[in-house]
């Protein structure tokens, strides 16, 4: 993570020593590298530029779920990222930052009929379909509307991403997507309703994939899947094979972006010149997690040392509610002190106030700190502020965007009187 290194001993990001943002805008903070978001989308858009055949290869949907910043989805919609969403929510967002809803793909095993009507509205460029039931519903709100509905089905491919449980999202007995073997008999039924336009087809396997051969075994059932639809007249604009490519957070080794697209276009190249008789089809990817996950972290103070008869606690003022993915999915995360100090080690505990034993951000770390020490807990851009919640009601943490020699407040730190803004005693 070139973006974030000692200077003077003293942590950074990019130029701006984090001290400093701490000083300005309270602990915990998330911190965003502008040119490590940067960076990381480009990746893809070079690749798919580099290897994809024609003017328009590729269309590189960032996945609003893993950071829904509006200054974060700004900066990416001026790149020409499109945007994966999962809720109108996150499609009212695209908008309010100025994502072109052109560009939006809707994904989602639960969509309302209003979330429907509300992207029919603003004529959004896909909806994936996850289920028949869900395929008859965007019809009879189409229809409603006098509008005709472009979908895709996510398609279960029941591929092993080889990854945690929680986030493979590729096998039979997962909630996601229509199963493989069913996938024909549903594209024939929506090739035949009035208020459905058939434009694509998706899978995602899953998240944290650090080899890309699932990915590409994943690809190979899509391609059969769509040159038999092809035989049955049913012609698709793009093939959407989903995101999922997974960061380092400790010392794992990652495909590269660029090797993934390389091999994966291989592939589309080949097939559309031999098989596909030479017809154009859009590759579309979700990638969320490699674009912002290593582009940010969670900055926070250290409130007291408590040494233990097993373990030695340092209580921290972030949390489960700020950042959840050690609880949820025991999931690793680097601490970095601040502060480098000339100091003896020992073996800490990262343990935040909330009143559940659950809540660590990190275990058995070996670090020289003291009281008031700063803390930073690396690789928290994606899943860390959208995952956070306000139990034991506390206020979510601020955001700020660093760019160069400066920083800038993307999100206030909510007070406590928003908690209950919205709520009243009974009469």
């Amino acid at each position: 993570m070139p973006y974030f290194s000692y200077k003077d001993g003293i942590l950074h990001t990019e130029n701006v020593p984090l001290n400093e943002v701490a000083k300005q805008f309270g602990t915990p903070v998330y911190v965003y590298s502008k040119a490590a978001l940067t960076e990381n989308y480009t990746a893809y858009a070079s690749a798919c530029q580099q290897f994809g055949q024609g003017d328009d290869p590729a269309l590189i949907c960032f996945s609003v779920k893993s950071n829904s910043n509006l200054a974060i989805l700004r900066h990416l919609s001026q790149l020409g990222a499109g945007f994966d969403i999962v809720s109108g929510g996150e499609l009212q967002r695209v908008i309010r930052a100025g994502g072109d809803p052109s560009k939006v793909i809707f994904s989602g095993v639960g969509k309302t009929s209003n979330e429907i009507r509300l992207a029919l509205k603003h004529n959004i460029l896909c909806f994936n379909v996850e289920s028949l039931p869900e395929l008859h519903r965007i019809n009879d709100v189409a229809k409603e509307m006098g509008k005709q509905a472009p979908i895709s089905f996510r398609v279960n491919p029941d591929v092993d991403a080889m990854t945690h449980p929680y986030i493979s999202t590729g096998l039979k007995e997962n909630k996601f997507g229509v199963d493989y073997l069913a996938a024909l008999d549903c594209y024939r039924v929506a090739a035949g309703l009035q208020n459905i336009r058939v434009v694509g087809i998706d899978c995602h396997i899953g998240s944290q994939l650090l080899d890309d051969a699932p990915l590409l075994a994943a690809l190979d059932k899509m391609i059969e899947l769509v040159d038999r639809l092809a035989h049955e007249g049913i012609r698709l604009h793009h093939l959407d094979i989903g995101g999922g490519l997974g960061i380092t957070y400790n010392d794992e080794q990652p495909v590269k972006i660029a090797h993934y697209l390389q091999r994966l276009f291989t592939r589309v190249n080949h097939w559309r010149l031999h098989e596909h008789q030479g017809r154009p089809i859009k590759m579309m990817f979700e990638p969320g997690r490699s674009i912002v996950g290593n582009a940010g972290l969670l900055l926070t103070e250290i409130q007291y040392l408590k040494d233990g008869p097993v373990k030695n606690f340092a209580i921290v003022d972030a949390a489960m509610n700020d950042l959840m993915r050690p609880a949820m999915y025991e999931a690793w995360h680097r601490v970095l002190p601040v502060k480098e100090r000339n100091a003896p080690a020992k073996t800490w505990d990262i343990v935040g106030p909330v009143c559940e034993s659950g809540d660590w951000l990190a275990r058995e770390r070996q670090l020289a700190i003291q009281q008031g020490d700063l803390l930073a807990v690396m690789s928290a851009g994606a899943y860390g502020m959208t995952m956070s919640s306000n139990y034991n009601s506390r206020t979510r943490a601020a955001e700020v965007m660093v760019d160069g020699d400066k920083f800038h407040l993307i999100r206030q730190r909510e007070k406590v009187q928003d908690l209950y803004a919205l709520e009243s005693f009974l009469p």
